[in-house]
């Protein structure tokens, strides 16, 4: 399995001749999803789901298909019917080759006088989990590769260290953190070297690793 770190929180991934993306929002680059098979989509905010990187990617491959929940589904199935499929916890599919866990319900609290959303995270293949907007625990199952929302309003750096240790991952790879600015960068990666537990490390956008 080959990741491609994309802008802010946006993954691609590549196995056997396919592709899989996950959530490509506005800050994510405008062709994020194009050359997809398959595109899932953790939650509504704009930062993780933009309908026109959707379109690119859909329009792009007349096969590509999307899974999401039921808030980012009612939005776009009219204009691709057929292809838009709605998820929640406990789901399982095969997309693009690869198997899927849906994990989670609810995004993370931003403030408690902000209502909260639904949001779910996706395990591939038994060993990558991308949460979305939560500090979501695939109960039950053991993640090799965690893809850690390390920068967001809504949570600190105490949580992402005890996210990381909770999940205890055989590594962590930075996402969401496109608001992170570069000179603390080094702060918060020295923090979740010495205190996840895990191994951990961040991608440039652009960057394309292989996964065990």
């Amino acid at each position: 399995m080959e990741l491609t770190k994309k802008t802010h929180a946006c993954v691609r991934f590549r196995k056997d001749g396919q592709t899989l993306v996950i959530d490509p929002g506005l800050f994510s680059e405008e062709d994020a999803a194009v050359g997809a098979d398959a595109i899932l989509v953790t939650h509504e905010h704009m930062d993780h789901f933009d309908e026109q990187r959707l379109r690119s990617g859909m329009e792009a491959n007349p096969a590509a298909e999307i899974w999401t929940l039921a808030s980012v589904a009612e939005q776009i199935s009219a204009a691709f019917p057929g292809r838009v499929h709605t998820v929640g916890e406990g789901d399982t599919f095969t997309a693009a080759g690869f198997d899927i866990e849906v994990h989670g319900q609810l995004h993370a609290v931003i403030h408690p006088d902000i209502p909260r959303i639904t949001n779910v995270g996706y395990l591939l293949d038994g060993a990558v989990f991308h949460p979305g907007d939560a500090l979501t625990v695939p109960e039950g199952r053991s993640v090799d590769t965690l893809l850690l929302p390390v920068h967001a309003p809504w949570n600190k750096v105490a949580e992402v260290i005890d996210y990381v240790r909770e999940v205890a991952p055989r590594r962590a790879i930075d996402i969401h953190d496109s608001l992170l600015q570069d000179h603390a960068r080094p702060v918060y990666d020295s923090m979740i070297d010495k205190l996840g537990g895990s191994d951990h490390g961040r991608l440039a956008p652009g960057t394309t690793t292989e996964l065990g």
